[in-house]
């Protein structure tokens, strides 16, 4: 068990000092289809998570918009991830969040590592969140968090309620439009805050920065020029899912701690900053599965070689402004424009 990767820190090319994300390496597919070597069957699975990471954001997000509270049951690790990776919190902690415990599955492990090592004891991959695993044959589904999230757009829909199949996250008419808007939000805007912060020279630290505010300016000007509420009009879609978990998570710890400060979310992307409220404060998928607490000491605790003295930065403050309240000089923008 000591075939573990390097820290995520140590991800970057050593020559050109660039992030590179690694590809997951579990990618099987829950299906309702008869004969399927993973069915969709109520409590056979259980999904492993991290409020601090925004690829799991994702999951505990559409798990609560599809109601399979019920249907898949979850843990949260700690949001400390050192050396051996994300932990789970010891039983006499008391950590901010529901559902932060010790795994309930395998009573003695102390790491998500753990898990891939019992199902693998020659992996080498990462261990990462979301992990969707298989209690019943001991396996690993997923952890491939963009696939998670379209199993159980559809896959439990039998077994679901009438209000919650009706919930389409990715509907046909849609589709085309919403890959397009995923491939550059993924590269440059989830992903590219990541090459910010984890770059390890001048030069590709700015070659990704630059893209990442491109990509915000390109989602500010197609929120503003739509005056719906959500990304692609009047119902949360996957591209509302998938944006939600970078931005919300951007003021807080991506300004100061990948230094993606040209601007800040609530002071320069208004159309970004009011969808990213009413998402937040109106619809409790989103709101009740973010945790800040677990946000900012995880980023700031956590990443050793970007914060060596592991402080966390008392603001913003607050984590998210009212939908009515805005930032003095985001209020005075915003009236000489309306004059």
């Amino acid at each position: 068990m000591d075939k573990a990767p390097d820290s995520i820190t140590n991800w970057a090319d050593k020559k050109s000092g660039a992030f590179n994300r690694a590809p997951s390496k579990f990618r099987n597919f829950i299906s309702k289809e008869a004969g399927a070597e993973f069915p969709a069957e109520k409590g056979r699975y259980h999904l492993y998570v991290s409020y601090a990471c925004p690829w799991a954001h994702r999951t505990l997000i559409v798990r609560k918009l599809k109601g399979l509270e019920d249907v898949i049951p979850y843990t949260s690790v700690h949001w400390e991830m050192l050396e051996k990776g994300w932990r789970f919190a010891k039983p006499d902690e008391e950590v901010t969040g529901d559902n932060v415990t010790p795994d309930p599955i395998h009573k003695d492990f102390t790491y998500l590592r753990d898990i891939y090592f019992k199902v693998n004891p020659d992996y080498e991959g990462r261990f990462t969140v979301p992990t969707l695993f298989d209690v019943k044959q001991g396996k690993i589904v997923s952890n491939e968090s963009s696939e998670i999230i379209r199993m159980f757009y559809t896959e439990f829909d039998d077994i679901l309620p009438e209000k919650y199949k009706k919930i389409d996250l990715f509907p046909k008419d849609l589709q085309q439009e919403i890959e397009g808007v995923n491939d550059w939000t993924y590269n440059d805007i989830n992903n590219g805050v990541y090459k910010s912060g984890f770059a390890q020279t001048q030069e590709a630290y700015e070659k990704a920065l630059h893209p990442l505010f491109t990509a915000l300016d390109r989602a500010e000007a197609h929120l503003a020029a739509h005056a719906s509420p959500y990304y692609f009009g009047s119902h949360i879609t996957e591209a509302d899912v998938r944006l939600y978990t970078t931005i919300i998570r951007f003021d807080s710890v991506y300004v100061q701690h990948f230094k993606c400060n040209i601007r800040d979310i609530r002071s320069g992307y208004p159309a970004l900053h009011k969808w990213m409220r009413k998402l937040y404060w109106d619809e409790p998928a989103f709101g009740e599965t973010t945790v800040f607490k677990h946000i900012k000491k995880h980023y700031t605790k956590s990443h050793k070689q970007i914060n060596p003295a592991s402080i966390t930065p008392f603001g913003p403050v607050p984590d998210i402004l009212p939908k009515d309240d805005e930032v003095p000089a985001a209020a005075a923008a915003l009236r000489s424009t309306n004059q």
